[in-house]
């Protein structure tokens, strides 16, 4: 992880994301990508020609006013950080930066108030982790110490899901954190215990991880597995593989009652299948 981007539009939620990037460049001794998409008025930005108008030009000085104080904070001394301003809708500038620049992780914030359900539907978190093809580590709240102690990471231990899980691994291994594996079993795609430990052991061998964990978890569905699985483990970090609309929308759209989601209060990284 030696390049991360951190998506900012200078809010407290940015700034919690931007904290827990400083940490692990520090751990890496990775550079950080600070990217800031302005979001000018339709009729500015709809508008030929909208770089020379002085409204445009004004956006652009309070962009960079923005950078100057939030470069002043303390905590982001000795890194080596780059600033990056956005003309497009913000997930294509964090695409665009991301290809460009070879960037290894983003780290964003959520500005979700009740958990997974509104940080994943229809915002510019949900359209990153759809669109991205590189890790995206969501993070809500402010994390003093981000020590990932229990990494929780669901698959279904596909074939498919064999380069996504090294990506999680090489996060892992990144931040010192043991892989707790995770396979949910459902009512409608129910296999008996010791046909999962067989399905997952042979992930397992075939890529020869080291320092994880098997767990098995009975739930109604897949993503109230995974939510109570993290709950009852009290997870750190939990991880998992998407494939744009089919993933993350489709575990947290919709199927979650709100006080589920309501505790599932805690950091996100998805990797793309």
């Amino acid at each position: 992880m030696k390049r991360i981007l951190v998506p900012t539009d200078f809010s407290d939620q940015a700034e919690n994301a931007l904290k827990v990037a400083v940490q692990i460049a520090e751990k890496n001794n990775s550079e950080i990508f600070l990217v800031h998409s302005l979001e000018m008025p339709l009729h500015i930005s709809s508008s030929g020609n909208s770089g020379g108008k002085p409204e445009f030009l004004l956006f652009i000085k309070l962009a960079e006013q923005h950078f100057e104080e939030l470069l002043e904070k303390p905590y982001l001394e000795d890194l080596e950080i780059h600033e990056v301003i956005g003309h497009g809708e913000v997930y294509n500038d964090i695409n665009e930066v991301a290809n460009n620049k070879e960037i290894d992780l983003i780290v964003m914030g959520s500005h979700g108030i009740s958990g997974f359900k509104e940080m994943f539907i229809g915002s510019n978190t949900e359209k990153v982790v759809r669109t991205s093809n590189i890790p995206v580590l969501v993070i809500k709240n402010e994390h003093e110490n981000f020590e990932i102690t229990n990494f929780v990471f669901a698959t279904d231990f596909s074939e498919e899901c064999c380069e996504s899980f090294k990506e999680a691994k090489k996060f892992a291994d990144g931040v010192n954190a043991q892989m707790n594996l995770l396979y949910v079993n459902t009512p409608g795609n129910f296999i008996t215990t010791a046909e999962a430990t067989k399905k997952m052991n042979e992930f397992v061998d075939k890529l020869k991880i080291e320092n994880y964990s098997l767990n098995i978890y009975n739930d109604t569905s897949v993503e109230k597995g995974i939510l109570n699985f993290a709950k009852d483990t009290n997870a750190s970090l939990i991880g998992m593989s998407t494939h744009g609309r089919q993933g993350i929308a489709h575990f947290f759209n919709g199927s979650i009652s709100e006080d589920l989601v309501n505790h599932a209060n805690r950091p996100v990284i998805t990797f793309k299948i």
